[in-house]
């Protein structure tokens, strides 16, 4: 790990975090806010209503469901598994059409907003799978770019409560606050994972993320 060492205190290389902080940023383009998760079906179905709801919801996605999965694959290509076969088992695990789409266009974008920086080429993948592989570059602690892609991954899915259910600013940074212990223990748990260890158990979520595609009017892509 590249560390500055400051008299008796010793940190990680700030450049390398600050890059890897605009890659999961809002602003990188990757088109995140047209992914609700299945999120949205949830909402219109009265399954999530409040700050309360949301907050539950999200804990099952990271805990059992999708960002628990992302968080397995992307803690396996940081710990040198080949990005090829990560990326293969990561699209089949999508469970539906739009949950493949998800994750395999936003990795897209991603590889592909990367290179035009001066990064190198780099084939597309699922977004876990491509954010590992670049990832190895910056040589920071795997627990931290784990953490910071979960919570990427669930502000994103806060913004969309905060957008359709509706709720307050302020509320959806609460529900956003109150989930940072709960990436950590995640971000702590996946470290060992493997392509055996890893389960998913969330189907309420996969099932709204299959049966979102046949919402008549919709405003997010999943």
């Amino acid at each position: 790990m590249t560390t500055i060492t400051t008299m008796n205190t010793t940190m990680t290389d700030p450049h390398a975090l600050l890059t890897l902080t605009q890659w999961l940023s809002p602003s990188f383009p990757l088109g995140a806010f047209a992914y609700s998760h299945g999120l949205e079906l949830a909402i219109s179905e009265g399954a999530v209503r409040d700050a309360e709801g949301l907050e539950s919801w999200l804990r099952m996605i990271l805990t059992r469901g999708g960002g628990h999965v992302d968080a397995c694959l992307l803690g396996m290509v940081l710990q040198g598994a080949d990005a090829q076969e990560v990326g293969d088992l990561s699209e089949a695990l999508a469970g539906s059409k739009e949950r493949w789409a998800e994750t395999f266009e936003q990795g897209q974008a991603f590889v592909k907003t990367v290179a035009q920086m001066g990064g190198p080429e780099r084939a597309a993948r699922a977004l876990p799978v491509a954010v590992g592989e670049a990832a190895r570059d910056l040589d920071l602690p795997d627990r931290t770019v784990i953490a910071l892609y979960l919570h990427s991954f669930t502000s994103n899915l806060v913004s969309a409560g905060v957008r359709f259910v509706p709720l307050g600013q302020a509320a959806g940074q609460r529900v956003l606050a109150t989930l940072h212990d709960e990436i950590e223990r995640v971000s702590e748990a996946v470290l060992s994972a493997t392509a055996e260890t890893l389960t998913t158990g969330a189907f309420a979520a996969d099932l709204n993320a299959a049966r979102h595609e046949d919402m008549d009017v919709r405003i997010f892509k999943t």
